[in-house]
C-alpha cells in the first residue's frame, strides 16, 4: 500500500518509550513524511538523553529533535494559576496530568510553526482524556492544523502486534515490555498517575510498589515536620524564609511531602469521554500547597469573595480536566480568580505528620481577622451584641411567614 502523501512534516509528542517510537516509524511508513520529535521535560524525573538517542536511532535528523526544559514555565504559568483557584476535580483530584497537557500542546504548536510542519501527532489512546486535551489545545491555538492520532487510525489490534511491528523495524524493546506491564505511569513535577492492569479492579487495594513519590504514612517519622511558606498575591514564593523559583519551590514541597507520606489518592473518576476509571495518584507538594493556600486565604479574603471562589472552583476544575485551558470561559474565570488574589500575601505555618497536612498558623499584612471583634473578652465597641437581634429577625421573616402558612394548611 502506498503512503498517504497529504502530510509533509509532522511534530510528534515523543517520550522515547516504545509506543511513541512505534508511532514515529508508523508515521514515516504511513504518510511518507518528515518527523520532528518534541520531548518535554516537565519534571517527570526521567533522563531525557535516551529520548534523543532513540530518535536518532530511528532516523530522525538531529535538527529535528527538540527536547525542551519546561519545568519553570509549567509551574509558574500553569500549576500556580490553577492552585490560585484551589482547583479540585470531583472533590479529590488535584489535576496533575490534566494541567500538563495544554503546555505540551502549546509547545508542540510553537515548534510546528517554527519548522513549517503541517501536522502534529500524539500517542494518546482512543479511550482516554488526553487525546481530548491535546487536540482541544492544538485546535484552539492553530485552528487548521492537521492532527494525527495513530491509536484511532492504525490497524494494530493487540500488544503482540505492536511488538511484532517494533521487531520488524528494529525498534528497541525494553525487556519488561515483552510481558504485561503491571500498570502505566504518567509523571511530572506536580504528580504521578498510575492506571491499568493491577489497578483496574477498584475493589482491590493498590500494591505498595505503585507508590513512587511518597513513603507509606505509617513509615513516616514519629516527629512532625513544621515549616513556613510565604505567599505573594496568591503564589508561594519562599519556604522557611528561603526564596525559591516556582519549580524549585514545588520540588522542595514534594520532598517534604514524600518524607511524611503526604499526598496519596486512590480514586475512581469520571472521564470526559464517558467511562469511569480507577487511578492511584501521588501529589505530595500539591497537597501541601492547597492546604497552605487555603490557610492564607482564610485571613485575607472577604467572605463573599471566598464563597464565590468556592462556587466557581468546580467549573474551573472541570474545564481543566476536560481540556479547555485555552477556552475563553477558563480565561474569564482566571481573571476573576487572579483579581481575588491581589492581597493574598503573608505567611502560613504548616505541620506534616504521617500523611496529614495541618495549617497551624497564618499571618498577613492584609489580614481581615480582627481579634477585638471575635474575642470573648471585653473588646472594642465595634460590635454591638444587640444588633444581632434585628439581623436574626430579618433573616427569619420569610421562615416565619412560611411556617404560618403551613400551619393554616393543617
Amino acid at each position: 500500500m502506498s503512503a498517504d502523501t497529504s502530510v509533509k512534516k509532522v511534530v510528534l509528542a515523543y517520550s522515547g518509550g516504545l509506543d511513541t517510537s512505534i508511532i514515529l516509524k508508523w508515521l514515516v511508513q504511513t504518510y511518507g513524511c518528515e518527523v520532528v520529535t518534541f520531548t518535554a521535560d516537565l519534571g517527570q524525573g526521567e533522563e531525557l538523553g535516551p529520548a534523543r538517542e532513540k530518535a536518532l536511532l530511528l532516523g530522525v535528523k538531529p535538527e529535528n529533535i527538540y527536547i525542551e526544559d519546561l519545568r519553570e514555565t509549567f509551574v509558574k504559568d500553569y500549576v500556580f494559576p490553577m492552585f490560585r483557584a484551589n482547583a479540585v476535580y470531583e472533590g479529590q483530584y488535584l489535576l496533575g496530568t490534566s494541567i500538563a497537557r495544554p503546555l505540551i500542546a502549546k509547545t508542540q504548536i510553537d515548534i510546528a510553526r517554527k519548522v513549517g510542519a503541517d501536522a502534529v501527532s500524539h500517542g494518546s489512546t482512543g479511550k482516554g482524556n488526553d487525546q481530548v486535551r491535546f487536540e482541544l489545545g492544538y485546535y484552539a491555538l492553530e485552528p487548521d492544523i492537521r492532527v494525527i492520532a495513530p491509536w484511532r487510525e492504525w490497524d494494530f489490534k493487540s500488544r503482540e502486534s505492536l511488538l511484532a511491528f517494533a521487531e520488524a523495524h528494529q525498534i528497541p524493546i525494553a525487556k519488561d515490555k515483552r510481558g504485561e506491564a503491571p500498570f502505566s505511569v504518567d509523571a511530572n513535577l506536580l504528580h504521578s498517575s498510575s492506571e491499568g492492569k493491577v489497578l483496574e479492579d477498584p475493589a482491590v487495594a493498590a500494591p505498595e510498589m505503585v507508590h513512587m513519590r511518597t513513603i507509606a504514612p505509617e513509615d513516616a517519622p514519629d516527629t512532625p515536620t513544621i515549616f513556613t511558606m510565604d505567599f505573594e498575591r496568591g503564589d508561594p514564593v519562599a519556604i522557611d524564609g528561603e526564596a525559591l523559583s516556582p519549580a524549585a519551590l514545588l520540588t522542595k514541597l514534594n520532598q517534604l511531602g514524600h518524607d511524611n507520606g503526604v499526598g496519596r489518592l486512590d480514586l475512581v473518576e469520571n472521564r470526559f469521554v464517558g467511562m469511569k476509571s480507577r487511578g492511584v495518584y501521588e501529589t505530595p507538594g500539591g497537597t501541601i500547597l492547597l492546604a497552605a493556600h487555603r490557610g492564607i486565604e482564610s485571613i485575607t479574603l472577604d467572605r463573599g469573595a471566598m464563597h464565590l471562589k468556592d462556587e466557581l472552583m468546580p467549573k474551573y476544575a472541570e474545564l481543566v480536566y476536560n481540556g479547555f485551558w485555552f477556552a475563553p470561559e477558563r480565561e474569564m474565570l482566571q481573571a476573576a480568580i487572579d483579581y481575588s488574589q491581589q492581597q493574598v500575601t503573608g505567611q502560613v505555618r504548616v505541620k506534616l505528620y504521617k500523611g496529614n497536612v495541618t495549617v497551624i498558623g497564618r499571618t498577613s499584612p492584609y489580614s481581615l481577622y480582627d481579634q477585638d471583634l471575635v474575642t470573648f473578652e471585653e473588646g472594642q465597641a465595634a460590635y454591638d451584641h444587640r444588633d444581632a437581634g434585628g439581623f436574626i429577625k430579618l433573616n427569619a421573616l420569610r421562615l416565619r411567614v412560611l411556617a404560618k402558612r403551613n400551619a393554616r394548611g393543617r
